[in-house]
């Protein structure tokens, strides 16, 4: 949850800055982005978002500005002259760019500034650090930017971080936001851009404050766990397991960490709900998590809580299952069926059931419509339908039943009309 209530902009804003920057990047976060649709990016450079500010995207690949004229607005932002509400997004780790004071050299960097009288390539590090007080948000996106990645994995000489250790806890926005962070290695771009949207709604003054969780992220988004959401969660609860890469079953023996990783890309999938990992049969890695990559590593081995929850699943999952299966067989016979006693599917023989079955389906049909008016029965306690005619009060008013030809109290029939001949026929019935 955020430790204090950010301040809401004075006047609704026309036009946003959101100035990107790289650390020890892939650049699979900015790919990701491109693929978001809820909403899109171009939807939010537009300003064709009802109710948010347009943006204005100072991106090293995708501007269309470069050299001076692109790092212009980067300068004017780290000192505090830009005269516009800006965002800062950095993707990738932050290398520890002291590590290179003894030899002059620089891990990432963009532009270059005036270093003792010599133009010097511009850390990205330096650039974050100068920009920070005077932004409205900080947003790291991708596991790197957010916890270190795989840039800051056990063994690196980079002394990689992410940007809430950089910043530090006491860091706060010009509007009184911690570090934002949308982790995920590559982040799935529409959680991305609709925690910049909720952001900025809340920013005009039109939204509630979206809720984050005690790490900064967003609570709608990274509350549930992979497991809980997984299209495979079935065969779990069934205690089925695949024993390969290609099989159709839960994915937890061969190396699934979904039950303890908070992420969403089962549900939303990846581009425009459309893959995710284990939608096209890719045991979780923990990509969103802290401890990615050390914590969850060697990858594609079968973690050592499967032992205890998986055999427990089987157990149980085996009598699950094989009631499900006696319920799903009665399902599959239509009541014709079950009345001549075989099923007349020309595709295939399908056995009938056997008598113990039989007798475990007729307590079982005595318990599923306790209660209740089993179809095609009626209770004699009352009619079923009161009042229309069919044995309730109109009866007593002269009603016919539906087979019933004698004539009604108080019929006179038509000698002379139209309908002189069908009177007739009926009062000679």
């Amino acid at each position: 949850m955020a430790t204090s209530q950010p301040a809401v902009v004075a006047d609704a804003l026309d036009e946003i800055h959101v100035f990107w920057l790289a650390g020890m990047s892939c650049d699979g976060c900015s790919v990701s982005t491109v693929g978001a649709t809820a909403p899109s990016v171009e939807g939010l450079l537009t300003g064709n978002m009802p109710g948010l500010p347009k943006i204005v995207l100072h991106h090293p690949v995708l501007s269309v500005e470069a050299g001076d004229e692109f790092m212009e607005p980067f300068h004017q932002a780290m000192n505090g002259t830009l005269g516009k509400q800006f965002v800062v997004v950095y993707e990738g780790s932050i290398a520890d760019e002291r590590k290179n004071d003894e030899n002059g050299g620089y891990w990432v960097a963009l532009g270059r500034h005036e270093v003792d009288g010599d133009m010097q390539p511009f850390p990205t590090a330096d650039i974050l650090q100068l920009m920070a007080p005077h932004a409205a948000a900080v947003i790291a996106i991708g596991t790197c930017a957010t916890w270190g990645g795989i840039p800051a994995a056990a063994g690196n000489v980079t002394g990689s971080m992410g940007l809430m250790d950089f910043l530090g806890a006491d860091y706060r926005s010009t509007l009184g936001l911690s570090v934002v962070n949308i982790p995920g290695c590559a982040p799935q771009g529409d959680n991305f851009t609709e925690t910049v949207a909720a952001v900025l709604m809340f920013l005009q003054g039109i939204g509630p404050l979206p809720e984050f969780d005690s790490l900064g992220r967003p609570a709608w988004l990274f509350t549930d766990t992979v497991h809980q959401t997984c299209t495979r969660g079935g065969f779990y609860e069934e205690g089925i397991f695949a024993k390969e890469f290609g099989d159709k079953q839960c994915l937890v023996e061969i190396g699934c960490w979904g039950p303890v990783v908070q992420c969403n890309i089962n549900k939303r999938g990846a581009i425009n709900h459309v893959g995710g990992c284990m939608n096209v049969g890719a045991p979780c890695i923990g990509c969103t998590m802290p401890g990615f990559p050390d914590n969850f590593s060697p990858f594609y081995t079968k973690p050592p809580g499967t032992v205890v929850s998986s055999t427990t699943s089987k157990t149980t999952g085996y009598f699950i299952r094989n009631l499900r299966r006696f319920s799903m067989m009665y399902g599959n016979r239509s009541n014709q069926w079950n009345k001549q006693g075989h099923v007349t599917s020309g595709w295939g023989h399908v056995a009938e059931p056997s008598a113990l079955q039989k007798v475990a389906h007729y307590f079982y049909s005595a318990m599923q419509f306790r209660g209740s008016v089993r179809p095609g029965s009626r209770p004699e306690s009352k009619p079923a339908f009161i009042g229309t005619g069919w044995g309730g009060a109109n009866e007593q008013a002269g009603a016919r039943r539906p087979n019933d030809k004698s004539t009604p109290p108080g019929f006179q029939p038509d000698s002379t009309g139209p309908h002189a001949d069908a009177t007739k026929e009926l009062t000679q019935q």
